[in-house]
């Protein structure tokens, strides 16, 4: 919102705050100050002149020497080559000595050979708004409204000795859009009086025909118009045109100037019909047929829906309500007769409607916050007023008013207590009593609580704290004392949950892999390729309006999107991934959703590529299926995670010979594996080895292992290999899982350290070998103590497994 100084002066006096004081009121009490702008850029020394005598130059086509009266004894003689330069025009002069803006000074001269005693300027010169001039004061000189007296300061005539307020407003002060607004928050501040414009309903005689329909209760419930005839369209008067351009819009005719400063003046939009155009004087305020299409005053047509408030004349639109009117009932030069718009349009509908078509205008910006509907009637007096004194307009109808509904007075409760508890500052009854005062609340106070009339301007107001807010504003935030927080702290700490999620994220890291996250959306195809067991029979959470097909649909693994991840890195010349993520996936077995989906936390990871590049006394190393076992074994020994064991299994897109279920208390969590080589290809990924478990039981099962140093062993270790032949169906952890059962205490490691298969071993035998370290804690180990524990232990596995010792 811009803010002319010196029109705020007409209704607040001002004559002992300077702007840079005032912008300082306004910022402390919580409505920001950007900029402070001086409209006269520096403009010094330039007066009015009238052009009493032109010609030709002797030696320049394009020149004129004009003869021009300031107002002094004698005339200048000015050589000036617009071409729209004519005797009895009031023009703005720079005499001798004069400054314009960017330090642009004008002294006596000579061009062409003839003496030049000043300059006639354009409106570019002077500094104003170029883009918010009309096009013919874009080009040639400025040329001034008859009544400028000769010899005056031009900065006086076209308003220059002026600031401008920007100010940087919050959705919800919608009050501040307008002048009268401004008026009263700047009252409040400097504890001053409020003059306002009163205008009052002016007689008609005649009676045209106006007939108001209101077919949208919700989105208009109250709409008023008037007809004025006798008008003539010309040019706005020039102090007009002087705060229109200061506020940012540029004059167009005395009509819509008119509408424009009324909106400025008291924040209620207006809008002009030419009423000839409007079929029997009949207003229909109606939402648009799907697909209606209006040709907007920018000549721009639009369609629209179903949603769009329209104005109508009960056959065709003639505006989009709140945003901006057709092109078909637009003001021309021709125009005599006007019918005068004034309405209250829901801000949610017309919010909707400028974001849909695209389309936001000052009107709109005020509609969609809210206007003040007891403006409504005055807004309307005051233009049909203006137009009077300016266009010669007169009534040719009574106000006619279509209301569904009055407006509700709004009466807020303070208590002085709270009011106390929540400033933290001892703020007497007499000084709120004071500050309702300045705000222009009506008020009533009893036993220490005040019950205050909100005015209908301040839509904000509507609870307690609102009115704390308005007290600590007025009484000055500067007043209110900095003090530490005070009370019982307890210092913030992790979950349980939180702190294993982060022991988990760092030794993965720890290990080499690197964490991604990756958007919750994904494909439908992408989920196919891979078949996680512990999300089967669930459905994809479909998006009822996605993005894009590759975002369609909520994840159900993370595998997918690690593989996709991977990929894009390998297509970037990077010679491997090695990935982890620790995310969310969300099930649910419903078709249609009728509640939330479950959430799991997962952990999921990919490696593929050269984990280890080449180097000069090494080869490259890549990942294989044991190297990925490992990582996981790492994890679980760091979370003390016991009984985890895994089986041979088979799912889609993963290799069938290299994929392991991973077992907790024999129940699945997860699964480990090479992705089958079709998938692999797909991607454009060499040997590629994944997992995914879940989280939750893993969480039940953490016993919080801490390293702890051990002391050396004090007793020699007896070492014993042994050598077994079993079927290759017989897995390598079961056989470990006896040799620990039976070795009990006295068996410290078990390693295996060879495995082969071959003609030599037998069809369908292989050949086991391990590395047992027997040690006793509390003695040396005789080798007869041995070899009983190492004979316990063949028989075990000859009896279980069938387990035959290698000769």
């Amino acid at each position: 919102m811009l803010v002319s100084y010196r029109w705020l002066q007409k209704y607040v006096d001002l004559k002992e705050t300077t702007p840079a004081q005032l912008a300082e009121a306004l910022t402390r009490g919580g409505i920001e100050v950007d900029v402070i702008e001086n409209r006269d850029g520096g403009v010094e020394k330039v007066i009015v002149g009238e052009v009493v005598g032109m010609e030709p130059h002797p030696d320049a086509d394009k020149l004129r020497v004009c003869s021009v009266d300031v107002g002094t004894d004698e005339l200048l003689q000015i050589v000036c080559g617009a071409a729209n330069v004519a005797p009895g025009q009031k023009v703005p002069v720079a005499i001798h000595g004069a400054k314009l803006p960017g330090g642009i000074k004008i002294k006596k001269s000579k061009l062409r050979g003839v003496p030049s005693q000043g300059m006639i300027c354009s409106a570019k010169e002077l500094g104003l708004p170029e883009k918010l001039l009309p096009k013919e004061q874009q080009e040639g000189i400025l040329v001034l409204p008859d009544e400028a007296g000769i010899g005056t300061d031009v900065k006086e005539i076209l308003g220059l000795n002026d600031h401008v307020l920007e100010l940087d407003l919050t959705p919800n002060r919608s009050d501040c859009l307008s002048m009268t607004g401004v008026a009263y928050e700047v009252a409040a501040l400097l504890d001053r009086e409020v003059s306002l414009p009163q205008s009052k309903e002016a007689a008609t005689k005649g009676e045209k025909p106006l007939e108001l329909v209101l077919d949208a209760e919700d989105d208009c419930p109250f709409y008023a118009a008037q007809v004025v005839e006798g008008l003539q369209v010309a040019p706005s008067p020039q102090w007009m045109q002087n705060i229109l351009l200061a506020s940012g819009i540029r004059p167009i005719n005395n009509i819509v100037d008119i509408t424009n400063y009324v909106m400025l003046e008291m924040g209620q939009p207006l809008h002009a019909f030419d009423y000839d155009q409007v079929t029997d004087g009949e207003i229909v305020v109606r939402r648009a047929h799907p697909g209606e299409q209006v040709v907007t005053l920018d000549g721009v047509t639009r369609a629209c829906d179903a949603e769009t408030l329209l104005i109508t004349d009960g056959t065709q639109p003639i505006g989009i309500a709140g945003v901006m009117g057709g092109a078909n009932s637009e003001v021309k030069e021709t125009t005599t007769t006007l019918l005068l718009e004034s309405a209250y349009f829901a801000p949610p509908s017309i919010r909707k409607a400028a974001r849909k078509l695209g389309l936001r205008s000052e009107a709109s910006s005020r509609f969609e916050k809210g206007v003040d509907p007891e403006r409504i009637i005055p807004a309307l007096n005051r233009a049909v007023e203006l137009l009077g004194e300016y266009a010669l307009g007169k009534p040719a109808s009574n106000v006619k008013t279509q209301s569904l509904g009055g407006s509700n007075e709004v009466t807020v409760t303070l208590r002085h207590e709270r009011l106390i508890g929540v400033l933290g500052v001892q703020i007497p009854e007499e000084a709120v009593q004071d500050i309702f005062r300045r705000l222009r609340f009506p008020m009533e106070k009893g036993d220490g609580v005040y019950h205050v009339q909100v005015p209908s301007r301040r839509p904000d107001i509507s609870i307690e704290v609102d009115l704390i807010e308005e007290v600590a504003r007025l009484y000055g935030y500067h007043r209110i004392p900095t003090t530490l927080p005070w009370g019982q702290q307890s210092p913030g700490v992790l979950t349980e949950e939180q702190r294993i999620r982060r022991i988990i994220r760092r030794t993965l890291q720890e290990v080499g892999l690197f964490e991604v996250l990756n958007y919750s959306l994904t494909s439908p195809a992408r989920l196919s390729e891979v078949e996680f067991p512990l999300a089967t029979g669930y459905r994809p959470i479909r998006l009822t309006m996605p993005m894009s097909d590759e975002r369609k649909v909520l994840r159900t693994c993370l595998i997918p999107q690690l593989i996709e991840t991977a990929e894009y890195n390998v297509h970037r010349r990077e010679a491997g991934a090695q990935l982890f993520e620790l995310g969310k996936i969300y099930l649910s077995d419903e078709k249609k959703l009728t509640q939330l989906p479950e959430e799991r936390w997962e952990l999921a990871g990919l490696i593929t590529g050269e984990t280890l590049a080449k180097h000069w006394d090494q080869e490259a190393q890549s990942p294989d299926f044991f190297s990925v076992k490992g990582i996981l074994e790492h994890l679980f020994l760091r979370l003390g995670v016991k009984d985890v064991s895994m089986r041979s299994a088979r799912y889609k897109g993963w290799h069938p010979g290299r994929t392991a279920e991973i077992l907790l208390d024999g129940t699945p969590i997860g699964l480990l594996g090479q992705l089958h080589p079709q998938v692999e290809e797909a991607h454009d990924l060499g040997e590629t080895y994944a997992f995914q478990v879940a989280v939750a039981p893993i969480i039940t099962k953490v016993e919080g292992v801490i390293p702890t140093a051990r002391p050396l062993p004090r007793y020699p270790a007896v070492t014993r290999d042994l050598a077994l032949v079993v079927d290759q169906e017989v897995p390598v952890a079961q056989l470990e899982a006896t040799i620990r059962e039976i070795g009990a205490d006295l068996v410290e490691s078990v390693t295996l350290f060879d495995m082969f298969t071959g003609a030599q071993i037998g069809e369908g035998k292989k050949n086991i070998a391990y590395a047992l370290n027997y040690r006793a804690e509390e003695r040396t180990l005789t080798d007869d103590e041995v070899n009983l524990r190492h004979d316990e232990i063949v028989a075990q596995l000859s009896t279980r497994f069938d387990a035959k010792l290698r000769q």
